[in-house]
């Protein structure tokens, strides 16, 4: 594209002049799907971010997302089945992501004091609700809602840094299954001695102290035969290990990790729910497992897919590779172009100490056009009395066209010009 100004060369990127404020709401409200929430102190949400809560790319069929999606519930739907061949699992995909804290953090026993309640890791509506940032927030319902087996799908919310493989929305699949006492009894020897629960287990073992050793075995076992079964299923015979981990809302827990590409890939994350959570779920008689696995980091190893804004792009050049009809097929993304990059460094004083290095980023994704930031990285951090000096050099590309050196220019200066807005002082 020709321009005669740098500023002409930012309108016409934007369609105009961009003024909305990424962290600061002049109204009242804020509207999302269609409901109005009052906002308060603690709300974060941006304009750039709401515009995604519609997008559902995971229901769009011939879409990469939904098509892992898809063939995950085949091969667990196909895996699982009732005495009169109909599956035991359900799906769920169209549940909304508005949710309240409680959801999202309390009913899966997420500590007050854990990192990951905390505004800079998280987009808040206002100090009740949010938007989700796991699709585990909604365990617990559906287990109260009398749920057993199921899979629920949906996009999630987490402020994060920008590069190839981050963006603030992306999709996650969790997956539940849940034994009554009787289950399990039947592949036991000898059903008469056979217990789920104990009152002497200790607090410090690699189990819950209200599991039987042979219960959380037998759990495990089921566990990890499924999610094995999965991972073959899309990526074929491969290597394979477990690596302990640790979540609020289960124990014990794991990590899969897969070899892939000379690498150790992690895939997903699982474990024995906390019986706590069954307890507040109206169903203490019972144990069970869980899992959650992020669909783009699937996608992007199974199809050799460079860049997770990607996934966002409505060019025929990126959908039409996946217009299958058979999707077991094998698909490799072909790219269509490698547009230039250009780099331009930008050094602002920080508005110690509330300031957060996503507050940066979400001002990048509100206030430029299209996702034209590919990468951004910290390059000089520094103190000058009490005051601290940030440095970030951004590297500017189009996924979709040539980015010229007048257009990344009028874009820099932009976001420079914008920096204030957050509290920052460009040096």
């Amino acid at each position: 594209m020709c321009c005669r100004s740098s500023y002409r060369a930012l309108n016409l990127l934007t369609k105009g002049p961009c003024r909305l404020t990424p962290v600061r709401h002049t109204s009242s409200t804020v509207k999302v799907l269609g409901t109005d929430y009052e906002v308060d102190s603690e709300t974060n949400v941006t304009p750039h971010l709401l515009n995604h809560t519609q997008r559902t790319l995971h229901l769009q069929k011939h879409h990469p997302l939904q098509i892992v999606k898809q063939r995950i519930v085949e091969n667990v739907q196909a895996k699982f089945l009732w005495n009169n061949r109909s599956p035991m699992f359900s799906h769920y995909d169209n549940i909304p992501p508005v949710v309240s804290h409680s959801q999202n953090f309390d009913q899966l026993l997420v500590p007050g004091d854990h990192v990951s309640r905390k505004r800079h890791e998280n987009y808040f509506i206002n100090k009740d609700m949010m938007l989700r940032a796991h699709m585990t927030c909604h365990d617990q319902d559906l287990i109260r809602a009398g749920l057993d087996c199921f899979l629920s799908t949906g996009d999630v919310y987490r402020r994060d840094t920008i590069d190839r493989t981050h963006y603030p929305v992306f999709h996650q699949m969790d997956g539940v299954r849940l034994f009554s006492p009787w289950e399990l009894e039947d592949f036991t020897s000898d059903k008469s001695a056979f217990s789920v629960f104990r009152d002497d287990g200790e607090e410090n073992e690699p189990i819950q102290s209200c599991h039987t050793p042979e219960a959380a075995k037998m759990v495990e076992s089921s566990l990890k035969m499924t999610l094995i079964g999965i991972v073959q299923a899309l990526f074929g015979k491969c290597k394979y290990r477990w690596v302990d981990a640790h979540f609020p809302f289960t124990h014990p827990s794991w990590e899969l990790e897969i070899f892939f590409k000379g690498d150790w890939l992690e895939v997903l994350g699982c474990g024995i729910l906390q019986q706590d959570i069954l307890h507040n779920s109206g169903v203490p008689n019972k144990i069970g497992w869980a899992f959650g696995l992020g669909l783009e980091r699937l996608a992007m190893a199974m199809y050799d897919i460079p860049d997770i804004r990607l996934f966002w792009s409505q060019d025929e050049r990126f959908l039409s590779q996946f217009r299958v009809e058979n999707v077991h097929r094998p698909i490799k993304f072909e790219p269509y172009s490698n547009f230039t990059s250009r780099t331009r460094d930008l050094a602002f004083w920080i508005p110690t100490p509330q300031y957060s290095e996503n507050d940066f980023y979400d001002l990048v994704r509100d206030k430029l056009p299209s996702d034209t930031v590919e990468d951004i990285k910290l390059i000089d951090n520094f103190a000058k009395g009490d005051q601290i000096s940030h440095c970030y050099r951004l590297t500017y590309r189009a996924w979709d066209r040539h980015l010229t050196v007048e257009e990344a220019n009028a874009i820099h200066d932009q976001l420079a010009e914008e920096v204030s807005s957050i509290g920052g002082l460009v040096r």
